[in-house]
């Protein structure tokens, strides 16, 4: 067994990565809810600072999926297509999407950025994972997983 495959290799690389991704919200001030309403607020004094973090993490996806396409071309006979299971735009889709934007643009956090924000003490990132976490309850409550 190679030691890319052991466990403590994945579990490393899964850290390294989430380490990476948080230090580059903070960089990015992504942690920050005002930084984040201000780009949020287009029609006010909008600060596009953001977008170009956006830019950048969209090169950084097309790169990742040209390469992961590639690879997938080389060995095509061995990889099964992989198809979404829902593919349809429904009403749960709508109500959750706005719901996710309407708390975004209250609070100027997102899941992602909040968590990283938890190490800094805010109260507000308190409030929002508290907030979070009850959420993630409630929908398992009222939506079990079929059996």
């Amino acid at each position: 067994m190679s030691f890319r495959k052991t466990p403590q290799f994945l579990i490393f690389t899964a850290f390294l990565s989430g380490l990476i991704f948080g230090l580059g919200l903070i960089v990015a001030q992504m942690t920050n809810p005002a930084k984040v309403l201000g780009f949020l607020d287009v029609a006010g004094h909008w600060d596009p600072s953001l977008a170009f973090v956006m830019i950048g993490a969209l090169v950084t996806l097309g790169w990742l999926q040209f390469l992961t396409k590639k690879s997938c071309q080389h060995n095509a006979s061995k990889v099964d297509s992989v198809k979404p299971i829902y593919s349809k735009i429904d009403a749960k889709l709508i109500i959750g999407s706005s719901i996710f934007g309407i708390g975004w643009g209250l609070s100027g956090l997102c899941p992602g950025p909040a968590l990283v924000s938890l190490t800094s003490g805010l109260t507000g990132s308190l409030v929002f994972v508290g907030a979070m976490i009850t959420g993630f309850i409630v929908f398992k409550y009222l939506h079990p997983p079929k059996k």
